[in-house]
């Protein structure tokens, strides 16, 4: 172990997962492994770093995990889902306590498994805490909301919002513990129960909270498996018994797995996709402003996030200002491993992404873009520096694709509607950054943008938070609305007793109010 990497970071031991989360039992596992590698060198002689190793599961433990997760729910008759709201909350609470214990190992893991900055990976799971917190103040308020009748046309209603059934939850590699969190947890609160599988990369900081999710929830509740997602995920969904498919990655695999399903018509979908962000910075934007949000946006976390600014169009008045501005803060960045001070650039997780990234650059260079930061491409063992790509057209790669990684293709317009009309054709429709000052052009702008895209970002970098806001996208970006008081709703339907004003239905509904025997209808506040 190299004594640069500092005491309280340093991998002591590996984490040799052999454990998984089925029916309420943390049951052995005895099968095939996979060693669980990090692309951040613990050694002078630069080498990959051996974490630890997963299980390596398939379709038999895949179909168990399908079938305590529909024992648990049992048409509806479960335990879970028939449970009233504040004994769920009660079990999520006893969770999410438990959760705030494992910090220390869990932000350790992040910057390990994935690169991420300490800053962040501490960012990161103190949101997640947070949002588990607000989910479920959140749901308070929605049961409160509901703990009345409504009476129309001589019929009285109770209305509420309830499960849907199985949830089969995968999560993204990039926010391995707060988006895959911000579907598993409104996915179960709601009374779904649940079979998750870690993403790709992030697998191991999983480890930490398995007890805690094994005696939190009633057994079947929620199972957590290992392995590949065609040998787990395909299995499940050919069955046809999952009603809802959660997933935060790529459009591709979502098709893949829907189409999986034998009865997609029944298949709720909840989904957060890619995307291609622009920036359009218009000739009166704020430089200085500018640079620092576009940088932020093109370069947090290495671009390796579906929020990230991955083109951007820049007007021709100012094009030759901006390119130097943000060549020179661009290579002003700091490189380094995660826990070090400052650090804005880090190893990527994916061993294969610095070809990938190398491959869409000499695309671009071959078809009469130059490279104009001066570090640009430049390649280490693990890394290859941003590369700010100018001028960049539509026959490119890193224009047509989603990159996904450390390149800023930089695009010039002279007339506005050069970029409208690009992200009217494009794939995607998720966020927008728009960069300048003079109402009487931002205005028609916005009003055109909000209709392309679900957020615009008025001379900011975009980003998902904060979580209360709504998180969308159009065309291919997403399906369904994830926020604090969206994901309630996406996992979850309206749902009503109903009955007529008469002496008889009126006094029975008291008495089932007096008695207090029902979950679902209730007047009960929740405080």
């Amino acid at each position: 172990m190299s004594n640069t990497i500092p005491a309280e970071f340093q991998i002591k031991e590996q984490i040799h997962q052999q454990r998984y989360l089925l029916n309420g039992e943390l049951r052995a596992w005895a099968g095939d492994s996979t060693t669980v590698y990090s692309t951040i060198s613990s050694t002078e002689e630069y080498a990959t770093t051996a974490l630890g190793s997963i299980p390596d599961m398939g379709e038999k433990e895949a179909l168990e995990a399908l079938d305590a997760a529909q024992k648990a729910y049992n048409k509806g008759q479960g335990v879970w889902p028939t449970m009233h709201v504040k004994d769920r909350i009660e079990c999520m609470e006893k969770f999410v306590k438990q959760m705030e214990t494992k910090r220390e190992e869990i932000v350790k893991l992040l910057m390990w498994e994935i690169g991420k900055s300490l800053p962040d990976s501490q960012k990161e799971f103190d949101r997640t805490v947070e949002y588990v917190y607000d989910t479920i103040e959140d749901y308070k308020q929605l049961d409160r909301d509901a703990a009345k009748f409504h009476k129309h046309d001589g019929v009285y209603a109770h209305i509420k919002r309830g499960p849907l059934g199985v949830v089969l939850c995968l999560g993204p590699y990039n926010y391995p513990l707060n988006e895959t969190f911000a579907l598993l947890i409104p996915a179960i609160i709601m009374g779904n129960t649940a079979i998750f599988k870690p993403a790709k990369h992030g697998v191991l900081l999983i480890t930490p909270l398995l007890e805690a999710f094994q005696n939190s929830f009633p057994k079947g509740v929620i199972n957590i498996l290992f392995g590949r997602g065609r040998a787990v995920a395909a299995p499940i969904m050919q069955t046809g018994k999952v009603d809802i498919l959660a997933l935060i990655g790529n459009s591709k695999s979502a098709n893949a797995l829907q189409n999986q399903h034998p009865k997609s018509n029944r298949l709720r979908l909840v989904l957060g996709l890619e995307a291609k962000n622009p920036a359009i910075v218009l000739p009166d934007a704020d430089m200085k402003l500018t640079i620092n949000e576009v940088v932020a946006g093109t370069t947090s976390f290495n671009g390796q996030r579906c929020t990230a600014l991955k083109i951007v169009y820049v007007h021709n008045d100012v094009s030759e200002t901006f390119l130097k501005q943000l060549a020179t803060s661009v290579d002003g960045l700091k490189f380094g491993n995660p826990w070090e001070d400052g650090v804005k650039l880090t190893p990527l997780p994916e061993p294969q992404k610095p070809e990938y990234i190398q491959e869409l650059i000499d695309d671009a260079i071959a078809k009469g873009a130059k490279i104009i930061n001066k570090k640009g491409g430049k390649r280490f063992d693990n890394y290859i520096w941003p590369a700010i790509l100018y001028p960049v057209t539509k026959d490119m790669r890193v224009y047509q694709e989603e990159q996904f990684g450390p390149v800023i293709p930089v695009v010039s317009f002279q007339d506005i509607e050069e970029p409208l009309d690009d992200m009217a054709d494009s794939n995607y429709g998720q966020q927008v950054s728009l960069f300048g000052k003079d109402v009487y052009a931002l205005s028609p702008l916005i009003d055109a943008l909000v209709n392309l895209v679900c957020r615009v970002n008025l001379n900011s970098s975009c980003q998902r938070g904060p979580d209360v806001y709504p998180f969308t996208g159009r065309k291919d970006s997403a399906q369904a609305t994830l926020s604090v008081h969206d994901a309630l709703r996406s996992f979850s339907i309206r749902t009503f007793v109903a009955f007529k004003d008469n002496d008889l239905n009126n006094e029975t509904i008291e008495n089932l109010l007096g008695a207090k025997l029902s979950n679902f209808v209730s007047t009960d506040y929740i405080l």
